[in-house]
């Protein structure tokens, strides 16, 4: 925890806004993306299908194969705990929805749905959603309740990434969501495997790249990739672009 708040104080002094930003296709996806604020109607859906999970008496028993929680003590948790405190937040969900929406991706892989609040944001942006969970409690939980909110552009597939991730490699997508290993080696392992299925308009987002001076190490590695042409670091989520037509650019925006 520590680390983070450091990390954050650094990443203040170095990023930026629109402003210091010279690249054309940053600054367009930095304003007309990231800085958007209209009230896009599928806001509201967003935010009711938060509210459902907030309001849930579910109790599960969750299966974790990532580096642990830093909240949860136990491994029976309620639902609405894992929601309010380990899930996306609102302002994450609508911003995956803008992302999703304004590079209309149509074919979106996610890696860790956990109770589907960042899934549900994403196929709110139109695109057909193949979300990866290890846990099958709280891929359950997550199917329910995206079926009960009328969010049927999703397929969760429960299993270990070892299997599951082979199955996708092979598959080009416009955009993939990483967040279900909070571990420096499996993110590294996760992202060599993938590269084959970006294509040159992909968007890649990390997850949580400040959680631990590990992962952080991880992002520096994915940003210093020959294949990487384009990121930008938002502290909580890290954006990468393969576009051969950029030049390589690192970018640091306050969101």
């Amino acid at each position: 925890m520590w680390y983070t708040i450091k990390a954050y104080l650094n990443f203040l002094l170095k990023a930026t806004n629109q402003h210091g930003v010279h690249s054309p296709f940053v600054y367009q996806f930095v304003t007309q993306c990231l800085y958007d604020t209209k009230k896009h109607p599928q806001y509201d859906r967003i935010k009711d299908y938060q509210k459902q999970l907030f309001k849930t008496e579910e109790e599960i028993e969750v299966l974790d194969f990532g580096a642990g929680s830093r909240i949860f003590k136990t491994n029976k948790r309620a639902v609405r705990d894992i929601a309010k405190h380990a899930g996306a937040t609102l302002n994450r969900m609508k911003l995956l929805f803008r992302v999703v929406s304004y590079f209309k991706s149509e074919g979106i892989l996610e890696l860790g749905t956990s109770v589907g609040l960042a899934t549900a944001g994403m196929a709110l942006g139109g695109a057909n959603v193949i979300s990866l969970e290890g846990c099958p409690q709280t891929a359950g939980v997550a199917q329910n309740h995206l079926n009960e909110a009328q969010i049927d552009n999703v397929k969760v597939v429960v299993g270990n990434f070892k299997e599951t991730l082979e199955k996708q490699t092979d598959k080009k997508y416009d955009l993939i969501y990483f967040d279900g290993n909070h571990s420096k080696k499996a993110t590294l392992e996760y992202f060599e495997k993938l590269l084959p299925s970006a294509h040159n308009d992909s968007v890649w987002i990390f997850d949580d790249i400040y959680w631990s001076s590990e992962l952080t190490e991880a992002w520096q590695y994915i940003k210093n990739h020959p294949k990487v042409v384009v990121t930008v670091d938002c502290f909580w989520l890290g954006f990468v672009f393969f576009r051969k037509e950029q030049v390589k650019e690192n970018f640091r925006i306050r969101v």
